[in-house]
């Protein structure tokens, strides 16, 4: 018997939430783990147990988190900013402006991002050594920047391409400049892949360990360095690793939940389905 409309629709609702599960499942231990002792994460794999705050206490008082955090907020937002500042015009002229080079840009761009970082680590470390720029926050930003530039280039590129010239024709004729193109019509009709390419870019510098464990030790540090703090040579404390990757986390997931409809709605804007 073929289901029915109602039950496909059940199977699939089942399905859906029972993959957001098994995804969402190890978030879930990491948040509970934080709550326990040091003894009780190595050796009490239950769900059931008395929480403390234990963890979270000692994670506090080794280190600062909210200079942390204030350094990922700070080099997250900059250099999404940074990123979107260079990549509008860019993107712009590739799809409005195309050269017999505008593809071969394209791909030449996309190819960085398949070079390892610890390929290209020494010349920007000794770069960033010569110019004073090794545990800064602005250090951070430019290597961000440089990272996500690609990827924040290609998906503005799709989105414009995807509005039709007519409208911009439009403009022209009516004697509006380039600025005022951009400004005044190509930004507020793209707006909707513009937040999402800008939300992926955050979330993107937000989780990028490698570069801010290389380049930064204290000042600049971001919350991704204060995770591997609890890493030692005495082992793992799974328990305050645990508080502190959740702390690191939570902003973020606040920040993705309240920006979720936006994400979608750009993503399935134009041309990327």
């Amino acid at each position: 018997m073929v289901p029915s409309a109602g039950a496909r629709r059940l199977w699939l609702t089942l399905l859906g939430w029972g993959i957001a599960l098994i995804i969402f499942f190890p978030i879930l231990w990491m948040v509970l783990t934080g709550f326990k002792t040091e003894a009780e994460a190595i050796a009490d794999p239950s769900l059931i147990f008395s929480p403390t705050l234990e963890s979270y206490i000692a994670v506090q008082a080794r280190a600062d988190y909210f200079k942390f955090a204030m350094n990922s907020v700070v080099v997250a937002f900059g250099s999404t900013l940074l990123a979107l500042a260079i990549a509008i015009p860019s993107a712009y002229a590739m799809a409005f402006l195309p050269t017999k080079r505008t593809k071969g840009t394209l791909l030449w761009m996309l190819s960085t991002k398949m070079l390892p970082p610890v390929g290209v680590l020494v010349p920007i470390y000794l770069l960033f050594r010569d110019f004073g720029l090794l545990d800064t926050r602005t250090g951070l930003i430019i290597v961000y920047t440089l990272m996500n530039l690609p990827i924040v280039v290609w998906m503005l590129y799709t989105f414009f391409k995807d509005l039709p010239r007519d409208i911009l024709e439009a403009g022209r004729m009516d004697g509006a400049s380039t600025f005022q193109e951009v400004i005044y019509l190509l930004l507020p009709l793209t707006l909707p892949g513009i937040a999402s390419t800008g939300l992926l870019s955050v979330i993107l510098s937000w989780n990028e360990a490698f570069w801010s464990l290389n380049l930064t030790s204290s000042s600049a540090a971001p919350l991704t360095a204060y995770i591997a703090s609890f890493s030692s040579p005495e082992g793992l404390f799974w328990a305050k690793l645990s508080a502190a990757s959740t702390m690191a986390i939570a902003p973020i997931l606040v920040f993705g939940w309240l920006t979720q409809k936006q994400m979608v709605r750009g993503l399935t804007f134009g041309a990327v389905k």
